[in-house]
């Protein structure tokens, strides 16, 4: 309840527009109980959760990442709940892209991958049914905007392609 309460002076004192929780620093998916009461505040106060998806960085176990069945089952329990998963996915894009064309709230951003890494499905996706799926992101400060938008062009996305993973679908999610 304290994080709860926690999450909602944030939310109301500084105009957070999310929650992130990176569950391998525990060992614990998303799935884990112990995010619920987070996980129903988050819809209460209309903010997305922004998860981790695919394997980790650092030494940790990155199973708590997997698209398949953790994303998709919190998907199903909280129906209401807009997830972002951040990351691509990868190495689970296809399932990553597969949850989030079965769920309405659940999102895929891509941070710490810059354009040229963005592998060929989640390519695809971005150009046909994923076009409002996709969200922008960085993962700064590690890797800088520029840096990741350096080879934007060679994704070949239209105008109004670009214009949704840029900014119009993180307006529409974050309500910002």
């Amino acid at each position: 309840m304290e994080a709860v309460r926690e999450l909602r002076r944030c939310v109301t004192d500084y105009r957070f527009r999310g929650l992130r929780i990176v569950q391998w620093l525990w060992d614990l998916p998303a799935t884990d109980r112990r995010y619920y009461p987070l996980f129903a505040e988050c819809v209460n106060l209309d903010i997305p959760v922004c998860l981790q998806v695919g394997h980790t960085g650092p030494l940790c176990p990155s199973e708590p990442g997997r698209p398949i069945p953790y994303i998709d089952v919190a998907a199903i329990e909280f129906p209401e709940l807009k997830i972002v998963c951040g990351h691509i996915g990868y190495p689970w894009t296809t399932e990553m892209i597969a949850v989030a064309t079965k769920h309405p709230n659940v999102f895929i951003d891509t941070s710490a991958y810059t354009a040229k890494r963005y592998p060929q499905e989640l390519v695809t996706y971005m150009k046909t049914n994923g076009r409002n799926k996709v969200l922008f992101g960085t993962n700064y400060p590690m890797i800088l905007p520029d840096k990741c938008l350096e080879d934007l062009d060679s994704l070949g996305l239209n105008e109004e392609g670009k214009e949704l993973f840029l900014h119009q679908n993180a307006e529409r999610v974050f309500r910002l």
